[in-house]
């Protein structure tokens, strides 16, 4: 009797086995065939954060263009402005940077004959200021030709002819010049000289189409008869 209940109950609890063992060897096949692993438990895992995605470029921002001289400035929208390299110009502002160039450098000659020869400090003053304005000013103009490939020479031309231009000889005076004199002569050389640069400054102006070069042109007009005003006053008129 008692060997008869115990293999009922081996058989009750082989059907019961059975199956669950089955089902775990096919669950098992298939795992394997398609390669996946199945670990019986998997520690949960944070997602990646999100990549912020890229701002849009904002298409209602404007730009200020500023106008020529005398002309209001305009608004444009800010992707239609685009880098066009250098500003478009014409023969004559060309013309000017050529003759200023020179210009300038007679005179820086005649500011730098002014720390050993005058006499009055006032008149050193003004050659100091001459030639801190002058020099990098005459930077500016050959840069400006550069970048545009423009050589900065001018064939047969006397530059000379310039108004305001001193000639050879009244250089060599004014070097061999020294004290009240000098003062005097230096005064009348640096007036004639500005005069013809706002001349050129000033005829610009009416025909140029460079931005910077007007702008440039319109300094010159007034910081050189600001000068001029100076030097009479340091000689009583």
């Amino acid at each position: 009797m008692t060997n008869r209940r115990a293999r009922t109950l081996a058989i009750v609890t082989l059907a019961l086995v059975l199956p669950l063992v089955a089902f775990i060897v096919s669950r098992s096949g298939d795992d394997t065939a398609t390669g996946a692993a199945r670990p019986a438990s998997a520690p949960a895992t944070s997602a990646p954060p999100a990549s912020p995605s890229a701002s849009p470029v904002p298409t209602d921002l404007t730009v200020i263009a500023p106008g020529r001289p005398g002309e209001a400035a305009t608004t444009r929208a800010a992707h239609e402005v685009r880098d066009a390299g250098p500003a478009p110009h014409n023969s004559l502002d060309v013309w000017f940077v050529r003759m200023m160039i020179p210009h300038h450098a007679q005179a820086l000659a005649m500011a730098e004959l002014a720390p050993d020869r005058a006499a009055d400090p006032d008149i050193r003053a003004l050659a100091d200021r001459i030639r801190a304005s002058q020099g990098p000013e005459m930077g500016m103009m050959r840069g400006w030709l550069q970048t545009r490939g423009l050589p900065a020479e001018v064939q047969g031309h006397d530059h000379g002819t310039m108004r305001g231009m001193q000639t050879p000889e009244a250089m060599r005076q004014l070097a061999a010049t020294r004290g009240a004199d000098f003062d005097r002569l230096f005064v009348r050389m640096m007036t004639e000289h500005h005069e013809g640069a706002i001349e050129m400054a000033t005829n610009l102006l009416k025909v140029g189409s460079d931005l910077t070069l007007n702008e440039f042109a319109n300094s010159v007009a007034t910081e050189q008869t600001v000068e001029i005003d100076r030097m009479r006053e340091v000689l009583g008129g």
